[in-house]
């Protein structure tokens, strides 16, 4: 063996250090180059080298992705991810902290196992129909070392599944002699990127739950944050680091370690360990989406596709559609949701919305305030909220037949403020009590600050707190789901639990909240910047669905408070914000005075058959298209930020056969949220797909754009 400076050449060993051996080139610090130099450096220094040993790797369908496990000092395993041989995640930590001890080091490789899966599976509504999900799956089994003869081993699997956008990897414990329950305590896990990066992320722990604005900051300056956590190295390759398939299990966080470590810190439980578990069991998938730039985390299905099939079957009964209701008001507090003379919730009042939504084909009615309970201080008392009957002005029955009769739907509303384990009480009696009203949908909320859950284990036993992401309210989440999918009910959680992809699971769980949405620009202090929505795209809308409730035509939250945005932009919020069910969360008589704006709110889909990121930057800009499904009609939503941008929008996704017509909204002359959010035009074009739209966006501006088939 000789020393040479090409580390691709046979038989040789490239330099490190210029002061030991001089005028070598540098590698990159997390590059397998830098490794074999690092040991070679120490050996000549007369310093011990800790060597890793490579004990499985596998890749991508397209060998675009490698992940390799290693097993380093004393025992410990961590595993690295390349890239077309660029590192991506630096050798990273796996491991648990149990009761019962350690499971890091002293760990034996028993045996590893592969397989390769490709199907397309249709779903029942969605971003797109048909999604691809093509992986190479290592299977890597450990034990420990035995410590005594004749004493039992304790097991487990690292199950890495590989795709050419991602990867997922999770902990199978089998049924053993050596552990019959697994308390953790902790995760070792950790996510190492390999280059310095720029991240986008928002706190974890806090009082306001996900509702924050997002940090833009060096990875090296970063707190505990939750996931979706998107990262931009230095070489513009783009990350995002979450979880898939959270079940019976605490929501995973990230705290930052040495340098640019960062490590899994689960939610706590007001009872012990974050985790409790029987054996056998699986731990969430631990994703690193990877793309080359920032709309390749969007078009990508990794969450989704590590999530189990449906199981519900058939779930025609759920139609993805818009919605209005009694609720804008009542943030504008021009109507309350307690009862008295300001009551939102009255019989009366509901009949104008299902007037009115039948009038526009909206298919949907929500009503909040509709139930006992809200009077008084009912953020400090959840356990005053009655869910099986309505007050005394709202007349439920005679409401649901005559939505009924217009084709208008009630959407239901369950405010728990966190007295969950009482809400749990009357669920049973409160979705039989919808189920004979045709009502088929229900907003959840679990309004409290973060740890305030309250659970009671027995009616008159004392009460625990729990955190919104901890196992229990994992658990809580999912009883809810199973109860009203039986009732060919669908759920909206607002407040919720961070969404890991189980909607492909229990496609009745459609929508929900959990970041800063609409409402904080009724409310100020401060509105949503004008860069928010361009940043969600990339950061929790990685998870699934967000019911934002867009179309605000107004351009005016409480006391005239302006919002951080032009009439065009809140057109676009419905193409770029994806949700199978969307707000139009304006008052009647607001969008009377906005008639063209208001037309593309009627026309656009809800639904997609495909989906596409036409361009975007992380909380900059972004446009998308999306074709509706059982149609062919495309739309295409475009947002800004603060500054001014003129973004081009190529038509090639439409069927190079035939003509369409743009109808195109977009920011008139000198559009700025600030002094001329009202500047918008409306106009119409031919177009084919050869042709680029050119859209300008205003500051805090936007586009959106129907194409119609001519032929």
């Amino acid at each position: 063996m000789t020393l040479c400076t090409n580390a691709d050449s046979d038989g040789c060993i490239p330099y490190l250090f210029p002061e030991l051996i001089p005028d070598m080139a540098q590698p990159h610090p997390t590059s397998r180059r830098f490794r074999t130099q690092l040991a070679l450096a120490l050996l000549l220094a007369g310093l011990p080298a800790a060597h890793a040993a490579d004990l499985a790797r596998i890749s991508s369908p397209g060998n675009v992705l490698t992940v390799t496990v290693e097993s380093g000092h004393e025992g410990r395993l961590s595993y690295r991810v390349e890239r077309k041989g660029e590192a991506v995640i630096a050798p990273s930590r796996l491991g648990l902290l149990l009761d019962s001890g350690r499971l890091e080091r002293n760990l034996t490789l028993t045996g590893q196992s592969r397989r390769s899966f490709d199907e397309t599976w249709e779903q029942p509504w969605g971003e797109r129909r048909l999604t691809r999900n093509h992986y190479n799956e290592l299977r890597a089994s450990f034990a420990e070392k035995a410590q005594a003869p004749g004493k039992d081993r304790r097991r487990f699997d690292v199950v890495f599944r590989v795709y050419d956008d991602g990867v997922g990897f999770r902990y199978d414990f089998p049924q053993q002699t050596a552990m019959q329950q697994a308390r953790i305590n902790a995760e070792l896990t950790e996510f190492t990127p390999a280059r310095p990066a720029t991240v986008w992320w928002i706190p974890a722990f806090e009082w306001n739950r996900e509702e924050y604005l997002y940090h833009r900051t060096p990875l090296n300056q970063i707190g505990t944050a939750q996931t979706p956590l998107t990262l931009r190295s230095d070489n513009g390759l783009h990350l995002s680091i979450h979880e898939a398939a959270l079940v019976d299990y605490a929501g995973m966080n990230l705290a930052r370690g040495d340098g640019d470590v960062l490590r899994a810190a689960l939610t706590p439980s007001g009872n012990g360990a974050p985790v409790v578990r029987t054996l056998p069991f699986t731990t969430p998938w631990r994703t690193i989406q990877v793309g080359e730039k920032a709309g390749d985390l969007v078009e990508s299905s990794l969450i989704l596709n590590l999530n189990e099939p449906n199981a519900i079957g058939d779930v025609s009964w759920f139609k993805p559609a818009k919605y209005v209701g009694v609720w804008w008001s009542l943030h504008l507090e021009t109507e309350t949701w307690a009862t008295g003379p300001k009551h939102g919730a009255t019989t009366a009042n509901t009949r104008r919305y299902i007037d009115f939504a039948a009038a526009n084909g909206f298919r949907g009615v929500l009503v909040e305030g509709w139930n006992p309970g809200w009077d008084g201080d009912w953020f400090a008392n959840g356990w005053g909220f009655d869910f099986t009957r309505a007050t005394a002005d709202f007349d439920l029955p005679a409401l649901a037949r005559y939505g009924a009769g217009k084709g208008v739907h009630l959407i239901g509303h369950h405010e728990t403020a966190c007295a969950v384990s009482h809400y749990e009480r009357q669920l049973p009696t409160a979705l039989d009590l919808y189920a004979r009203n045709g009502v088929d949908v229900i907003k959840t909320g679990y309004v409290c600050d973060a740890g305030d859950i309250q659970r009671q284990d027995t009616v008159n036993g004392p009460v625990t707190r729990e955190w919104h992401e901890g196992q229990w309210m994992s658990n809580h989440n999912l009883r809810v789901l199973q109860q009203a999918a039986a009732k060919h009910i669908a759920i909206n959680s607002h407040e919720p639990i961070k969404d890991t992809g189980l909607r492909r699971t229990w496609p009745n769980w459609v929508s929900r909240e959990g970041a800063r949405g609409m409402e904080f620009n009724a409310w100020g202090n401060p509105p949503n910047p004008p860069g928010h929505e361009a940043t969600l795209v990339f950061t929790r809308m990685l998870g699934g669905p967000m019911d934002y409730t867009p179309g605000i035509v107004s351009l005016k939250g409480r006391n005239g408070l302006p919002l951080r945005s032009t009439l065009a932009k809140q057109l676009a919020l419905y193409v770029v914000l994806y949700s199978p069910i969307q707000m139009v969360a304006d008052l009647p008589e607001h969008y009377a005075q906005h008639p063209d704006a208001f037309q593309f709110i009627k026309d656009v889909a809800v639904d997609w058959e495909e989906s596409h990121v036409l361009n975007g930057e992380v909380g900059q800009y972004v446009t998308l298209a999306r074709k509706a499904r059982g149609g062919d009609e495309w739309f295409v939503g475009s947002v800004g930020d603060e500054q001014p941008h003129t973004v081009k929008a190529p038509l090639s996704f439409l069927d190079p056969k035939r003509r369409y017509r743009a109808e195109i909204y977009r920011d008139g002359d000198g559009a700025n949220w600030e002094t001329q959010p009202f500047a918008f035009v409306r106009e119409t074009r031919e177009v084919r797909s050869s042709d680029v739209l050119t859209l300008p966006l205003g500051a805090g501006g936007g586009a959106a754009v129907r194409l119609v088939p001519l032929d």
